[in-house]
């Protein structure tokens, strides 16, 4: 991402981090004394992959005393200590990538053999969503930026999906289509509208599949945010937020007016999670953490 940290590389960087957080200050992870209680109308979640400098144990105490019910985007070693402090994994790590999806047919027989193993192991914990990427438009090597359309990759996409969401009826699991930004974060990702995403839903005709309507993505590639969830609520079974311009906190140094948008997602009788997914800029991520939380708990 320009001007942030990637998904991929906090990842990377989440266990040296944590090896050096005994050096800094020590992290607020207390509830704060005048915190009114959440209204319990929004389900929230908070993204791991945001929070490097916190251990996943403290992430999940701040979490609980904040009154966060999940940690979004862990995989299945991970998930025990969340159990541990009564919380959820809402989006579960699926075995794809960002760049590496459904979109070519090549990639389909890996990525089944894949979710085949991993559906069944977000079932036995009883989780609801695993995540997945449509792939990317660029070339294998690089140097032909649309070496696939929209629309042959909507294909190959429904082609793709359509041999593994059997997998996650069966298991009672939401595969989750991750829609993301390709202007500014993923250049040349595919599911960068939603109108493309539901339609790939509608070809594959499960109730099964889903979107994950990033807030922050759509933002910067559509706008128009309160009107396109109330006409897609169905096919979206996630949020998650961020500050525009440059994915920090949710707070009036960006243009998003998150408690309307929160309203308009309430006023459609959703009852998923909305995950936290901004980097904080505040050396407290905790209270960053805390504020967003009170900002979209409407």
């Amino acid at each position: 991402m320009k001007n942030s940290i990637s998904r991929r590389s906090a990842l990377r960087n989440l266990a040296g981090s944590a090896a050096l957080l005994g050096a800094a200050t020590a992290p607020d992870l207390a509830l704060a004394a005048d915190d009114p209680p959440l209204k319990g109308n929004i389900h929230h979640s908070v993204c791991r992959w945001c929070y490097g400098k916190l251990s996943l144990d403290e992430l999940c105490q701040a979490a609980k005393n904040i009154g966060i019910a999940s940690i979004d985007l862990l995989g299945p070693d991970e998930w025990p200590t969340a159990k541990k402090y009564g919380l959820i994994c809402a989006m579960c790590n699926g075995p794809d990538s960002i760049g590496y999806g459904w979109n070519r047919v090549e990639h389909h027989d890996k990525l089944v053999a894949a979710f085949e193993k991993a559906i069944p192991q977000v079932a036995e914990f009883g989780y609801p969503n695993i995540i997945t990427f449509s792939g990317s438009r660029q070339g294998k090597d690089g140097t032909q930026p649309y070496t696939v359309s929209d629309e042959e990759g909507l294909e190959a996409c429904v082609k793709g999906l359509k041999r593994i969401v059997g997998v996650a009826e069966k298991n009672k699991v939401n595969l989750v289509i991750e829609l993301l930004n390709s202007r500014v974060d993923h250049k040349h990702y595919m599911a960068d509208h939603t109108a493309w995403g539901v339609e790939v839903c509608k070809r594959v005709g499960s109730d099964r599949l889903k979107l994950l309507y990033d807030i922050y993505h759509m933002q910067i590639m559509e706008g128009d945010l309160i009107r396109t969830i109330r006409e897609n609520i169905q096919y979206i079974a996630h949020f998650h937020t961020g500050g525009v311009p440059g994915r920090n906190e949710i707070d009036n140094s960006q243009e998003i007016f998150y408690p309307a948008v929160m309203r308009a997602i309430i006023a459609t009788g959703y009852q998923g999670y909305v995950a936290q997914e901004f980097i904080p800029k505040n050396k407290d991520a905790v209270a960053s953490l805390r504020q967003a939380i009170h900002i979209c708990d409407v």
